[in-house]
């Protein structure tokens, strides 16, 4: 739940964008983007579309195995799509006529092997994490933080779902109260800020700003368990509370340093700068 509020993931197929979200333990990935990886067609959702048509018409049970799952679109929001699992994805691409089949197939079963490691030992995620944001150019003690905020955040979306959070809209809503608090600005607006786009906004925070940001949410899920807090109206009460905690400390810190802990750096940026 840490990327943009939601599972949604990127991985890559020959330079194609690829959407998977994790789904009853496993990674479901978007139709639409693998029809898209396939054909190249300039509308892969019209492609997909016909496509459908045409199995249902054949009385294919392929259609039947996909589910609505709600993944990032590319203008930010999170809307329902046709996605399914590895068979399901396996079982669709045998339907597409394409060089790109075998190719895509022998890249699918890979990568869902990789999950299967995973989750027979989670380590392997963990580690796989730290070495890609190892070998984008990131120092080992922002990655310690990062990796700490990740774990943080997920234990705060299980006390959510378990206290009455259900839709999207839920986490959204408590992550902005939490972010409002805080850094007196919502994720939207921070990214704004930051001049990000469909880039997970905290991958391009300071130290202060993911201590912070941890601090905020590892203090409402304490706030939540402490009060045996239920129902989305007293979550959020909660959120705030949590936020404003952080918020004070960083009022604080600001205070003594002279400066704002709020910042349009990113790493993007900072990236661009090495490179000139």
């Amino acid at each position: 739940m840490d990327n943009n509020f939601s599972s949604t993931k990127i991985i890559l197929f020959k330079g194609n964008k690829i959407r998977r979200t994790l789904y009853n333990n496993e990674w479901w990935f978007s139709v639409v983007d693998a029809c898209e990886a396939l054909t190249d067609s300039i509308d892969a959702g019209a492609y997909w579309r016909k496509l459908k048509q045409r199995l249902k018409e054949e009385g294919s049970e392929v259609v039947t195995i996909c589910h609505g799952l709600k993944l990032q679109a590319p203008d930010g929001k999170m809307r329902e799509t046709d996605c399914a699992n590895t068979e399901g994805i396996f079982r669709i691409v045998q339907s597409i006529p394409s060089p790109k089949a075998e190719p895509f197939k022998r890249w699918l079963a890979k990568v869902g092997y990789e999950r299967m490691q995973e989750i027979e030992d989670p380590e392997l995620a963990t580690k796989r994490m730290r070495m890609l944001y190892k070998l984008k150019g990131y120092s080992d003690d922002w990655i310690e933080k990062r990796m700490r905020g990740i774990a943080i955040r997920e234990e705060l979306t299980d006390e959510w779902k378990n206290r009455g959070a259900k839709e999207q809209q839920d986490y959204e809503i408590l992550t902005a109260e939490i972010s409002k608090a805080t850094f007196g600005v919502t994720p939207s607006e921070y990214k704004k800020l930051k001049g990000l786009k469909r880039e997970n906004l905290r991958d391009h925070m300071s130290d202060f700003e993911l201590i912070f940001n941890m601090l905020g949410e590892r203090a409402t899920t304490e706030i939540h368990r402490n009060e045996n807090s239920q129902g989305i109206p007293k979550l959020k009460n909660d959120a705030k509370a949590g936020g404003n905690i952080a918020g004070g400390a960083r009022k604080q810190l600001e205070k003594k340093l002279g400066k704002s802990i709020i910042s349009k750096q990113n790493y993007l940026s900072s990236k661009q700068k090495s490179l000139r």
